[in-house]
């Protein structure tokens, strides 16, 4: 596969695309992505000694490689991974034999079709089965780990583990690989990630001028679909719209609740755009009316929150010191909070996040707050028991000065 890349280039030929904007006028140079998210996981396992890498998780394997097929179908069995020497090649096993699917990827050397070892596919063949795979993996170990028998794995049930592990392997967390690769981005990401938030922006305005009372949670929600396929976007990962009693407490999905005049309608778009990177930001609405003296007051709170959030940020930081100095929730809107302060975002939610000072011990981490870290900022404001509650979120860019905003669509400053 490399050297189909090599050809097309010395022809002087279009990169080939692959997935929703396939054969489209990138944005930026696509194999420059390529080439340094593979370097980043190789960064990752040198620093642990692992000298290869199996990764079962799709987004993961979208990183290693930016081969895709079907990736939301193939989340939910082990049926498609990517093996990476930290010396050697990488290796595409796919669900099925469909080579073109990684036509023209620098990032891939070799494409085999996968052993299938989920029960779906196997059924009670899957230990026999397992077996196979564990051998095949054991074989490039062998071949390409100069006598280095540590394997990082990211998501592998004990079916696929304990084979592994019968041939001597040391399997160690290849998530923790991923996810501290993918934490960092590079100048090219961000390029790619503007283009998901430009489409994210558009599906909101569609949202915004959709919304009359009487339309339905899910009706609206769909706007914001519709914009994100027809702009080459990929899929949404959650459903995160709500109106009026439905806002408060948080978390609770779009249905077939009518929107009623007046009605605060929040919503999160956890949205997976062009290349596949993610657009996440929240923003909160009132439908038909002007807000009420209550809805100004929880959306001034939940907005100066994530304005004062946005200003502690700086590169060189520690987790803990962003957290100790972030916005004081005010007691009444404590017990509603949102589950995390700030949180990584790139090809979806991803590491790090920061909790609040007071669940930082029971359930934080520390980490430094680099450069070329993409984060987003939450806020989620309710009252216990009270009717409505208001979401906010806001996607940046940490730099070498600072913080730049990544999400523009604008706020409700007449509320304010």
């Amino acid at each position: 596969m490399a050297l189909a890349a090599a050809e097309t280039a010395r022809r002087g030929l279009p990169t080939r695309q692959h997935g929703a904007m396939e054969f489209s006028e990138p944005p930026t140079d696509i194999d420059a992505v390529r080439r340094y998210r593979l370097g980043r996981l190789r960064e990752q396992m040198r620093a642990r000694d692992l000298a290869g890498l199996l990764l079962f998780d799709q987004l993961n394997t979208r990183y290693a490689t930016d081969a895709t097929n079907m990736q939301v179908w193939c989340m939910h069995y082990e049926t498609r991974c990517v093996f990476v020497a930290l010396e050697g090649p990488v290796v595409l096993f796919d669900y099925a034999d469909h080579p073109h699917l990684a036509e023209g990827l620098p990032t891939v050397d070799e494409y085999r079709v996968m052993t299938p070892i989920s029960y779906f596919a196997a059924g009670p063949r899957t230990d026999e089965k397992a077996v196979i795979f564990a051998a095949e993996v054991d074989d490039l170990m062998r071949q390409y780990g100069g006598g280095n028998r540590r394997l990082g794995v990211d998501r592998l049930s004990h079916m696929g583990c304990g084979p592994l592990s019968a041939l001597g392997l040391e399997l160690h967390n290849g998530q923790e690989v991923a996810e501290i690769a993918r934490a960092i981005k590079s100048p090219e990401e961000i390029v790619l990630m503007r283009k998901a938030v430009e489409v994210a922006e558009a599906g909101i305005h569609a949202m915004r001028e959709a919304m009359v009372p009487g339309i339905t949670e899910n009706a609206l929600w769909a706007k914001l679909h519709e914009a994100n396929i027809r702009l080459g976007g990929e899929w949404i990962e959650t459903r995160l719209l709500s109106s009026g009693p439905r806002t408060n407490p948080w978390f609770r999905e779009c249905s077939m609740r009518e929107i009623e005049r007046g009605d605060v309608v929040s919503f999160d778009t956890d949205l997976i755009g062009p290349y596949g990177y993610c657009a996440d930001m929240s923003r909160a609405w009132v439908c038909g009316d002007r807000p009420n003296d209550e809805q100004r007051r929880l959306y001034a709170a939940a907005h100066e929150q994530i304005e004062h959030n946005i200003a502690v940020l700086k590169p060189g930081m520690m987790a803990r010191e962003v957290s100790e100095r972030s916005w004081a929730i005010p007691d009444e809107f404590r017990s509603g909070r949102y589950s995390s302060m700030i949180h990584g975002v790139g090809l979806a939610d991803e590491y790090p996040l920061i909790k609040y000072i007071f669940d930082f011990d029971a359930k934080g981490y520390d980490f430094l707050v680099e450069p070329g870290m993409t984060l987003c900022v939450e806020s989620f404001i309710g009252v216990e028991g009270g009717r409505e509650g208001i979401k906010l979120e806001e996607q940046v860019l940490i730099t070498e000065t600072g913080v730049e905003r990544l999400s523009s669509y604008p706020y409700e400053t007449d509320w304010l």
